[in-house]
Formats: C-alpha cells, sequence, structure tokens
C-alpha cells in the first residue's frame, strides 16, 4: 500500500508524452527485448510508477529504463536512489528468509501472502523463480507459484474478516498474472490452476467486511475481472461451458455493483464465446448490449471493440452489409486513438487484433482472399511479446491461404506456427491449424504442403 508520503513521479509521466500506459507498457517489453532482459510491464505498472507507489524499480527495470533513456540515472527519472529505498541498500543474501512486516494489534495475523510482503520496487512484480517455474516446471507449477492467493483453497478463508488494500490487490495480481501468462503461453495448462484464486476472491466477497467502500468497490471489480480472466482460460482451452459460467458470474458481479466497466468487458467476452460456438444471434446481441454499457466509459477503443464482435456476429449469419457496417464503425473508433480511459485489460487490442478480426469477419463470409490479407498485415504488425496471439493469427493466416488456392504460401505460414507450439499451449490454435491442414491434404505431394503435413501430424493433432 502507497504510505501518505507516496509523491507522485511526475518526472516519468513527461517521459511517457502523449502514448497511452499500454503502448508505453510495449515499449518498455520491447527496449527490455533489446538487451536480453525479461520484465512482465503492463499498463497498470506504468499507473504505479507514476503514482510513486514504486519508490525504486527492480534491477532488471533499471537497466531497461537507462537503456531506454540514455546519459540519465534513476534520480533523473523520478525514482529515489537505491540506498535511500528502505530495505533496499543490499540484496538479501541467498536462503536468507524474507522479514515479513508486523501486522497491527487491531487486525488479524493473515498467513504470508505475496500481496501482505511486497514492497513499493521489485518484490511487486513477477520474479525470475515464477518465470523460469513455467518453462521448467510446467504449466501445474506456475499456476501454482504465480496465481495462488496465499496458497490455502477457498475453503480455508475464515469467516467474517476485514477486507483491506493487501486482499485487494491480491486480487488484482492474480488477474495481472493470468493475463501476463495468457499472452505468452495459452490457456490450456493455466485453466485449472486458476480456479483456486477465484474461489478465494468471492469468498472474500461472501465473508469479509471492506474496511472503506472504495476497498468493496475494488474487491467487486477485481472479483468479476478475475472471472472473466479465468473464464477467458476456459474459452481458449476449448471449455466453452465453462467459460459462458464464469462470464455470466462476472456479468452477475458487475450489475450487483453497479459497474459498467465490468458489464462491458463481460459483455465483450461473452459475444466473443457466442461467436465461437456458433450462437451468431447471441454475439451480436452481447455485444450491442456492451456497446450501450461501455457508452459512459468514454473509450473509442473499447467501442471500436465491441463493434468488431457485432460484426463478426453478423458474419456467421452471413449478413454482409451488417457485416460491414460493423466494421467500418470499428475502424472509425480505432482511429481515435488510444486514451486514459481505455480499460487495462485492453492492451492487447491494437492494429494487429484489428486486422485479426477483420480477417476472421472476411473469412466467415467465404471471402478468402481479403481474409489471408488481413490475417498477414496481423501477423507482420504483432509484437513478439504476445506469443499465443501472433502462433494464433498464423494459424489463421494458413487456413485462409489453403483455402484461396496457395497451398505452399498456407504450409509455410503452418510450419510457423509449429515453430511456437513448443511455448504455447493453445486448443483454439491447435483447432484452428488442424483446419489448415484438412484443407491442404489434397495438396500433399507438394513438397512444402508434405513437410508441413508430416510434421503437424508428429505432433499428434492430427487434420
Amino acid at each position: 500500500m502507497a504510505s501518505s508520503r507516496t509523491v507522485p513521479n511526475l518526472a516519468f509521466r513527461r517521459l511517457r508524452a502523449q502514448r497511452s500506459p499500454g503502448e508505453f507498457a510495449a515499449a518498455v517489453r520491447r527496449a527490455a527485448r533489446e538487451i536480453g532482459e525479461q520484465v512482465a510491464c503492463d499498463a497498470r505498472y506504468i499507473g504505479r510508477v507514476e503514482a510513486g507507489e514504486i519508490r525504486c524499480p527492480n534491477y532488471a527495470y533499471e537497466r531497461v529504463f537507462l537503456h531506454m533513456f540514455p546519459g540519465r540515472t534513476l534520480v533523473d527519472l523520478g525514482f529515489s536512489a537505491r540506498e535511500d529505498v528502505r530495505g533496499r541498500a543490499a540484496r538479501p543474501t541467498p536462503g536468507t528468509p524474507p522479514a515479513f512486516p508486523v501486522p497491527s494489534p487491531a487486525a488479524p495475523t493473515p498467513a504470508p501472502t505475496p500481496a501482505s510482503v511486497k514492497n513499493h520496487s521489485d518484490t511487486s512484480e513477477e520474479s525470475d523463480v515464477q518465470r523460469r517455474a513455467f518453462m521448467t516446471g510446467g504449466p501445474t507449477v506456475v499456476a501454482t507459484v504465480s496465481l495462488g492467493l496465499g496458497g490455502a483453497p477457498a475453503a480455508a478463508v475464515p469467516g467474517p474478516r476485514r477486507v483491506g488494500e493487501a486482499e485487494v490487490r491480491a486480487v488484482e495480481e492474480a488477474v495481472r498474472r493470468i493475463r501476463l501468462l495468457d499472452d505468452r503461453h495459452g490457456a490450456d495448462g493455466l485453466y485449472r490452476g486458476a480456479a483456486q484464486p477465484l474461489r478465494a476472491a468471492y469468498a472474500l466477497l461472501d465473508t469479509g467486511t471492506p474496511t472503506r467502500r472504495s476497498t468493496a468497490e475494488r474487491l467487486h471489480s477485481g472479483a468479476g475481472e478475475l472471472s472473466i480472466s479465468v473464464g477467458w482460460l476456459a474459452h481458449d482451452s476449448g471449455r466453452f461451458d465453462d467459460a459462458r459460467s464464469h462470464y455470466a458470474e462476472a456479468l452477475a458481479t458487475a450489475r450487483v455493483a453497479g459497474d459498467p466497466a465490468l458489464e462491458a468487458h463481460a459483455f465483450c467476452n461473452t459475444s466473443f464465446l457466442a461467436r465461437d460456438s456458433g450462437r451468431h444471434r447471441e454475439a451480436v446481441r452481447a455485444a450491442q448490449a456492451g456497446r450501450r454499457a461501455a457508452r459512459q466509459l468514454f473509450s473509442a477503443r473499447l467501442l471500436s471493440l465491441l463493434a468488431l464482435r457485432e460484426a463478426g456476429g453478423w458474419a456467421g449469419l452471413g449478413d454482409r452489409t451488417g457485416c460491414e457496417q460493423a466494421l467500418s464503425q470499428a475502424h472509425s473508433l480505432f482511429e481515435q486513438g488510444a486514451s486514459e480511459a481505455d480499460p487495462e485489460w485492453m492492451s492487447f487490442f491494437g492494429e494487429p487484433e484489428l486486422e485479426a478480426q477483420e480477417a476472421l469477419c472476411h473469412a466467415a463470409l467465404g471471402d478468402w482472399v481479403r481474409a489471408a490479407r488481413h490475417a498477414y498485415r496481423a501477423t507482420v504488425l504483432q509484437d513478439p511479446h504476445f506469443a499465443r496471439n501472433l502462433a494464433l493469427y498464423r494459424a489463421e493466416l494458413a487456413t485462409d491461404l489453403a483455402r484461396a488456392g496457395r497451398p505452399d504460401e498456407a504450409a509455410a505460414a503452418g510450419q510457423q506456427v509449429l515453430d511456437l507450439l513448443d511455448e504455447v499451449q493453445s486448443s483454439r490454435i491447435h483447432a484452428r491449424l488442424a483446419t489448415a491442414a484438412r484443407v491442404l491434404l489434397p495438396q500433399r505431394r507438394l513438397p512444402e504442403v508434405g513437410a508441413f503435413l508430416d510434421r503437424h501430424t508428429s505432433t499428434g493433432v492430427r487434420p
């Protein structure tokens, strides 16, 4: 929690200039890759820096920021010198247990959790241990390490308790980590592990007594966003019934809390799920409901995404006119640019996603050449940080090219998807790649196509 002495970091805010927090976070990640660093930077992190909650960045962020702004020191960037920040004079000795803060006598003593022991700097970020856990221990490990709200199942949450900043931040951190891990690795290995923090979040809603109204509002919003995030993991891994249930739970939470931002997000995902499930009329209606909720939020980008969701529903219904009108609205809204009002969860929504969603619309209408053109642009524009989306776009491109009568190019795109499957686990990607393989089967005598089909078969996902 930021202390009463927290001072906004105006110097860092000036460096961001006209870029949105999400756009600046993307620039930080690109700079990190240039020097071989890995940082889990998103719009929320940038907001915390600018608010002064992070007085000194961790060592990885320090190297990235100094690379981005050569010739400047941390103090020039608005941070406190490392030696001036309590507890930062030296790195802890390996094997030394962390020193936990002493709780107030008036408050119950909670079990140590990631949220309750973080300071204003590097312990608030995804640690190197957590990143390596995914690569070496697999999805089960990362779900345990990165998504827990305290290591205890929801059933262990005691009855009535005070809910304050630590508990709310734990919920918000679980949402952030799910999104970051999903962007990199896909949903298949994360879904089951994400159920625990979701149960814990709703247990806090049922049994907790927030210390203030703003805490209650953040807890409702965080629990609803967590339900959407877990629903998305179910959606991306092909568990459509589970996803529908989670999205409905988020929508109910939004309605109870009177939260239009959460309501718009829930309708946005519900529309996407309906389209993927073949319920195209529902996709249109959910998108339209989301647009009504979003009008009071003043985010053109959110309205643009909801227009895309509506366009996808019209395309599924075979209504070319309705689809083209919604696409036109989506482009007009998108061109208004990003703003501070854009929700944090929309960090994935840029020009690549706009192109990819338009490709899906044209594919649903059977215009494979136009679909391939937009899918190709999505792959070229996509930031490699979003590995799952890049693989998804390439799988869609492979299918569109195959149906457009360009088998060699389709096979090449399919090979690029296969190159990413060690890193990305997503049933949606496997399904789209399998579709491309089925379409290419009659052309298997072509050397490039045969090589792709043989390699695809070896993955165990048959066309």
